[in-house]
């Protein structure tokens, strides 16, 4: 048995990914698509180089790992995900030697930090702490039932903003848009996050790459913009990601942000309820929302804490220096 190299068009990629989801029994939440596994962790994007590894035993795919490694910034880290074995190949060391595989792979690459993200209890935790991995940010997710929202409450919760107008589109957004919309993904700067991650420097071509690359994950999106009614201003931005071809009940809030100098006027919870009520109007058959949140990030805690928003799991972000620049090149399992 060897570690091998994927390639993008490789049948390995679907034993990778058979692997994450037989790995993934035990998280009730939802599981990446083929598709969206293929372009989020095997491809190329402007500021992201992947690289994903398979361990092979009689032809199938018994565990592996992907990284992703900044290219634009932050190009002293890399961030690992997968990592996963087989239910029926776990506890014989084939975790531990992936994970050393992934390291050297990190030397080899110049990185000196690896971050990765695993439930706060569990396999996963038990194993970053094994590694001598450390807790980097902790997290939560949180769902919303749309099938038992009190929807009446929640039109009444839908603040009146003067001085701003919504503007909302589904799918990737057009090269109209995407000059603004890198500026407020910009605003994404001032997040909770380790402390020795740099600021994310969206450009032009790195958001037109991530939205041209929607349609190859299998899903589809709505968004909603605020912008300031005196000079058309972009202010703040929400999105919801969801399976193109309605495969399933779910809905992934991603990110919101109100850019500092727009804040103060309630434009985050204006977005996030626009978009929902937009999206239960254009899309019955959805069933939950599931959004992220460090659990220092107190405002937007607190916006969907008031939207009806309850307490799925808690995971954390880890984060593991990586010691010296010594390369060894792929060999055998032991």
């Amino acid at each position: 048995m060897r570690i091998q190299p994927i390639e993008l068009d490789s049948d390995l990629v679907t034993g990778l990914h058979d692997a994450y989801v037989a790995a993934s029994t035990d998280d009730p939440g939802p599981q990446l698509s083929l598709a969206r596994f293929r372009r989020d962790v095997c491809t190329d994007t402007p500021g992201e180089r992947a690289e994903a590894w398979a361990a092979v035993e009689d032809g199938k795919v018994v565990g592996g790992y992907a990284l992703s490694l900044s290219q634009l910034d932050n190009t002293h880290m890399g961030w690992i995900f997968p990592l996963v074995v087989r239910p029926e190949r776990r506890s014989r060391g084939l975790g531990s030697a992936l994970f050393e595989h992934a390291l050297d792979r990190l030397r080899g690459h110049g990185r000196r930090l690896l971050l990765t993200e695993t439930p706060a209890t569990g396999v996963g935790a038990h194993f970053a702490l094994a590694h001598g991995m450390t807790v980097a940010l902790k997290e939560a997710r949180r769902t919303l039932d749309l099938r038992k929202a009190d929807w009446e409450a929640l039109e009444r919760l839908l603040p009146k903003v003067e001085g701003y107008s919504l503007e909302r589109w589904i799918g990737p957004a057009g090269p109209d848009l995407l000059p603004d919309l890198t500026t407020l993904m910009n605003g994404m700067n001032d997040a909770p996050r380790d402390a020795d991650i740099e600021d994310i420097q969206f450009s032009l071509e790195r958001l037109r790459a991530r939205e041209e690359g929607i349609p190859a994950t299998g899903s589809t999106c709505y968004t909603m913009i605020a912008r300031r009614d005196s000079d058309g201003a972009p202010a703040g931005y929400t999105r919801v990601y969801l399976e193109a071809d309605r495969s399933d009940g779910w809905g992934s809030q991603a990110d919101t942000t109100v850019l500092s100098e727009h804040r103060g006027h309630r434009l985050g919870l204006l977005l996030k309820l626009s978009n929902l009520f937009w999206l239960r109007e254009r899309e019955p058959h959805l069933e939950q929302i599931i959004t992220w949140n460090a659990t220092s990030n107190t405002h937007m805690l607190a916006i969907n804490e008031a939207m009806g928003f309850e307490l799925f799991d808690e995971w954390n972000e880890w984060r593991l220096p990586v010691q010296g620049m010594e390369h060894r090149a792929p060999g055998e399992l032991t």
